[in-house]
């Protein structure tokens, strides 16, 4: 990971990525990607899962990069879609789903935003060669946009609607990326929230305890379910 002050490491991998350039890849370096990127959130996971229906032809030779996304897409007279924006959702919802995903598609990078919970990486990412990168912030959907140069396809449109379908992006430049897991199963959004929480106490000095007034509630922080 680059120390505070350096300047982030940025990295282009032309996809679908390969072993070594995904074993290359250090905590909080940037990432371009450049090939075909997916789109695959839980209407995906369920009709392939649960419902036991195909995975379009051809998508795993393609790529082996799911990215956890709602894009904003405007079809065209002839057929074809203009992609306005990417905008990343929570793939910690997805965590259910992943460890079987992963091994029924070979993929090798999940994007998405607010990583994933601890115990995925190290248990479902890492022992499949797999890593989490994480969007920017928010609000870079537009950005991200900039990034898709055209729909190679896009499957069960109709019945799942935009948001849910899966979209197989060409994609240039398409970033930034920041690299929140390795292969190590280390990740940057659990190892800055270690430093959050050891901390976080210091806050609540001094101050008088909440008044708790619904059925349940807690004020140790072991007992939280987020």
């Amino acid at each position: 990971m680059a120390k505070p002050g350096s300047k982030l490491k940025q990295v282009r991998l032309s996809l679908p990525a390969k072993p070594e350039d995904i074993a290359a890849l250090e905590l909080g370096s940037v990432v371009y990607l450049n090939g075909l990127v997916y789109t695959a959130r839980e209407g995906v996971y369920n009709r392939v899962l649960t419902e036991g229906g195909a995975l379009p032809d051809g998508l795993t030779a393609a790529s082996n990069v799911n990215f956890h996304c709602s894009p904003a897409a405007a079809p065209q007279p002839d057929g074809s879609y203009v992609i306005g924006g990417v905008t990343a959702t929570a793939s910690f919802r997805f965590s259910k789903y992943l460890g079987e995903w992963l091994d029924l598609t070979g993929t090798k990078i999940v994007i998405g935003k607010g990583g994933m919970p601890r115990d995925d990486y190290k248990q479902v990412l890492a022992p499949r060669g797999a890593v989490y990168l994480t969007t920017v912030g928010y609000g870079t959907g537009a950005l991200l946009g900039r990034g898709v140069k055209g729909v190679r396809s896009v499957h069960w449109l109709k019945d799942l609607g935009i948001a849910q379908a899966l979209w197989l992006f060409e994609v240039e430049d398409f970033g930034p990326f920041i690299v929140d897991s390795d292969l190590g199963g280390n990740s940057l959004f659990a190892q800055q929230g270690d430093i959050v929480n050891k901390g976080i106490g210091k806050l609540y000095e001094g101050l008088k305890p909440p008044a708790l007034h619904r059925y349940g509630e807690t004020d140790d922080r072991e007992d939280e379910v987020m």
